[in-house]
């Protein structure tokens, strides 16, 4: 029973982040004819302004992919964002435009983020990896002490991903209200009383990773509760 409420909690955490971003861009996601141009039409205006010529902006195939590649330098945006003029679509370009500001920069944190992604993603493969070694491992050996050495070694391989989301929280937090907002703000992109609207629209692209972080979790659940029937 015990092990089932677990489970229970750790779904809830993992998708309540993610339901509540979801239902914030979706209710600022209405088409506004006040707002002077598109999503990918800012993010463009946007790079001009700040004169990084070489990020470009592309549209991406599938709802809910924008993100910035800093290693093509280029912003993509989601349909629904780069054709849109609403709230969702200016604060999503503005905040992936943040991270491109970033990078422009040269500031240490997105790098570093860069970097433990990376880091995080080999590290998460290896702990799969692992998890599946173990039953074999164990009917080869019959040896208990190896099957938990393995088990260890992946569950913490593969949580690597939930702390690499967590600790480089706050370079989300500076593309949106250190970078994106303020850009808003300043340069009369959003009217007075669409601020408060935007500031949420922010708040949940940031936290984004932390749904990110926290769906890494639900997949060490997940061999937990696959390992338990075996």
């Amino acid at each position: 029973m015990a092990f089932i409420l677990i489970g229970i909690l750790v779904i809830a955490m993992v998708f309540g982040p993610s339901w509540w971003a979801k239902l914030t861009f979706k209710r600022y996601s209405k088409p506004e004819e006040r707002i002077p141009g598109t999503g990918g039409e800012l993010a463009q205006h946007l790079l001009n302004r700040f004169e990084m010529h070489d990020v470009t902006v592309e549209k991406t195939d599938k709802p809910g992919t924008d993100h910035y590649d800093p290693e093509s330098r280029t912003v993509r945006l989601s349909p629904e964002y780069f054709d849109q003029k609403s709230l969702t679509a200016v604060a999503i370009a503005a905040h992936e435009v943040g991270h491109a500001i970033q990078h422009f920069r040269n500031e240490k944190k997105l790098n570093w983020r860069t970097k433990l992604v990376k880091f995080a993603q080999g590290a998460q493969q290896i702990g799969a990896g692992a998890m599946m070694l173990i039953p074999v491992l164990m009917a080869i050996t019959k040896a208990p002490q190896s099957g938990a050495l393995f088990f260890l070694f992946g569950i913490i391989s593969m949580g690597s991903a939930t702390l690499v989301h967590l600790i480089t929280l706050p370079v989300e937090f500076d593309a949106s209200f250190g970078k994106a907002l303020p850009i808003l703000k300043s340069g009369e992109y959003i009217e007075k009383e669409d601020e408060p609207a935007v500031e949420k629209i922010l708040r949940a692209a940031a936290l984004t990773y932390v749904a990110a972080s926290l769906a890494s979790l639900l997949n060490i659940w997940r061999w937990l509760a696959l390992l338990r029937r075996r």
